[in-house]
């Protein structure tokens, strides 16, 4: 299975939808996928937008694919995410897709 990054709103949510991120990413585990969840990343030092991005960005850049939560598009940082990952040709989809049986394989 491909290693995946998890993207998705967080600010303005409560618990930055840590919850959601934290389920999906167990869902996806359980389907075999390995999967970079930024809700389990460590706070950077300086605590800004700009260091969480920091760290998401190498975290995208291991990647292979990118699966994105509902609401992402509303999201500066998943916005972000998405450039890069269209950029560099990483395959793009929508997180429901893979756990969907049915849509897996059109997903990846």
């Amino acid at each position: 299975m491909p290693r995946l990054y998890l993207a998705g709103p967080m600010t303005g949510i409560p618990d930055y939808n840590y919850p959601q991120f934290n389920a999906v990413a167990e869902q996806l585990r359980a389907k075999g996928f390995t999967v970079e969840n930024p809700a389990e990343n460590q706070a950077p030092e300086c605590g800004t937008w700009a260091g969480y991005m920091r760290i998401a960005l190498r975290q995208v850049l291991a990647c292979d694919v990118i699966a994105f939560l509902p609401g992402w598009e509303g999201s500066r940082g998943a916005r972000l995410e998405h450039q890069v990952a269209t950029e560099l040709g990483l395959k793009i989809c929508l997180a429901a897709d893979l756990l969907n049986p049915s849509l897996l394989k059109d997903a990846l």
